[in-house]
């Protein structure tokens, strides 16, 4: 049996063969080209946001009266700023805002 034919049971119980016409193939070949182009691009997107470079971090417990905008301004570059370092750490620790507690556990980078 081909791949292009199978064999199905007619309305008596025997075997028919099941032909695919070239009309079919086309229609096959243009569904499996959109599906498949659909996933490329899809996919596209997914590559070109992957995960940067491995970043050293330590755990800090934070004391009363620190800031997000306390650490950013210790951990930013001369040339850097603070605001996207701000921006980095609430990424970096899953934060919805700013605020933090007393006793609360951050990611904090090294170096």
């Amino acid at each position: 049996m081909s791949v292009l034919s199978m064999d199905v049971r007619t309305g008596a119980g025997e075997l028919a063969p099941l032909r695919l016409t070239r009309r079919g193939r086309v229609v096959l070949f243009v569904l499996a080209v959109i599906v498949l182009g659909s996933l490329a691009l899809w996919g596209g997107g997914a590559v070109a946001g992957g995960p940067g470079e491995p970043m050293e971090v330590r755990v800090h417990v934070v004391a009363a009266g620190e800031t997000v905008w306390g650490y950013a301004s210790q951990l930013a570059a001369p040339d850097e700023d603070v605001r996207d370092v701000v921006a980095d750490l609430l990424a970096l620790n899953g934060l919805d805002g700013a605020t933090l507690q007393a006793g609360q556990r951050i990611l904090l980078p090294v170096g």
